[in-house]
């Protein structure tokens, strides 16, 4: 196994050079797993050792993806052997750089964000007194991972951006809520938009990687549309997000014009019940005044 996993050479793209660096600490967050685990599997050779700065170990963005790719197969069942030998078999099995470079691209980070620590006390100023009861649920949506007594975010600003819309009134409980409604839709449009990618670049069969020959231009396709789907699904939700504010305020506007046409035409027509009794006392007068006519008639004739 090399001592420093490296970019392919042609390595030349934005996202790519932007590549962040971790202590073990701060990749255990990212990837989503601890320390011992960190360490346990670079004794099995599963994962590549870091570069060495000193006394300090720093790792990049191929750790990320493939402690990603070690969490998600065994979620699937697979045991630490059976992970083992299959990362053996593709180390073996082709150009190591390329391989990495491939396995980058596909389940490297899609932010290079990086975690911060916050006290108690800092996220009550952010979020207000209710941010103890928020916790659980900060936690449960990934937001906020509890570190004994002080809580890490995987994406601060994430968080920032949260407590700012809570400083503008917006209760923290209805933001949760809203952001667990929607939470499934934005999947739904990453498995979609997965999805699209496979249908033209995976025309491989499912239990062989793509030949050496074909891994650089693979792995540069992937690079290329890794921005192209955040440029997508970004001007998207903007493109809703301003057809919903427009629909809202038509809707209000719309509201507040019937409702002062209707007290303008209500000033100027007599309302029904007013033009009723207005008519049925005019018939009254009338009647009367025709009677003492009848009256005045009979009374020359006599």
């Amino acid at each position: 196994m090399p001592k420093s996993p490296t970019p392919p050479a042609n390595d030349t793209t934005p996202e790519r050079a932007a590549g962040s660096e971790y202590t073990v600490d701060e990749l255990a967050r990212v990837a989503g797993t601890t320390v011992r685990n960190v360490r346990a599997y670079q004794d099995r050779d599963l994962l590549m050792p870091p570069d060495k700065r000193g006394r300090v170990g720093i790792y990049n963005d191929s750790h990320v993806a493939r402690l990603k790719l070690i969490n998600h197969l065994l979620a699937r069942g697979y045991t630490l052997s059976n992970i083992q030998d299959l990362i053996k078999a593709i180390d073996d099995g082709g150009d190591l750089r390329s391989i990495l470079g491939l396995e980058n691209a596909i389940g490297g980070p899609w932010s290079h964000t990086r975690p911060r620590t916050y006290s108690l006390p800092e996220l009550i100023r952010l979020f207000g007194p209710q941010a103890p009861s928020s916790l659980t649920r900060l936690a449960d949506l990934g937001l906020l991972e509890r570190k004994g007594l002080s809580f890490v975010a995987r994406n601060p600003a994430m968080l920032d951006t949260a407590a700012a819309t809570v400083r503008e009134g917006i209760p923290a409980s209805e933001l949760l809520d809203v952001l667990e409604e929607a939470r499934p839709h934005f999947d739904a449009i990453a498995r979609a938009l997965v999805a699209m990618v496979v249908r033209h670049l995976d025309r491989y069969d499912a239990g062989a990687l793509p030949p050496a020959t074909d891994m650089p231009a693979l792995v540069d396709a992937i690079w290329r549309l890794r921005p192209l789907s955040t440029v997508f699904v970004e001007n998207e939700i903007l493109r809703a997000l301003e057809e919903q504010s427009s629909a809202y305020l038509g809707g209000r506007v719309a509201t507040i014009l019937e409702q002062t046409l209707g007290r303008r035409a209500g000033a100027s027509v007599a309302p029904a019940g007013a033009q009723d009794v207005a008519a049925e006392a005019g018939k009254a007068a009338a009647k009367k005044a025709g009677a003492k006519a009848q009256g005045k008639v009979a009374g020359k004739k006599r």
